[in-house]
């Protein structure tokens, strides 16, 4: 049976079952500083399993995506102006960076406290 032609999440189980008892792998996502090096790791762990899976779909897809979040230690959702970070596009949910503004109001105002 040919894995890449498995839909992407059985292609992510497949990953996940063949990493549970894998000790040299474990350990060296254990040894990442980010979820980058992670999705480095486990690109790795998919090649030499015949997988074929990307960078995009091991970030996009469950459960590897959350234990991204949890290596970058990112909320799974934030309140307030932002949206849960699973409906977020690109860049494993971060908001985009805001661009600099000029000097002055920013339109925002600031809550100082209560007392």
């Amino acid at each position: 049976m040919d894995l890449q032609s498995l839909p992407v999440g059985q292609r992510v189980k497949a990953l996940v079952k063949a990493l549970n008892g894998a000790q040299r792998t474990n350990e060296a996502l254990a040894r990442c500083s980010d979820g980058e090096q992670m999705l480095d790791v486990l690109l790795d762990a998919s090649a030499k399993l015949g997988l074929g899976l990307t960078r995009q779909q091991l970030r996009d897809t469950p459960p590897i995506r959350d234990w991204i979040w949890w290596k970058n230690k990112e909320a799974l959702l934030t309140i307030g102006d932002n949206k849960p970070r699973y409906q977020q596009d690109g860049g494993q949910g971060r908001p985009v960076p805001p661009e600099p503004e000029a000097e002055g109001d920013t339109g925002r105002k600031r809550f100082f406290g209560l007392f």
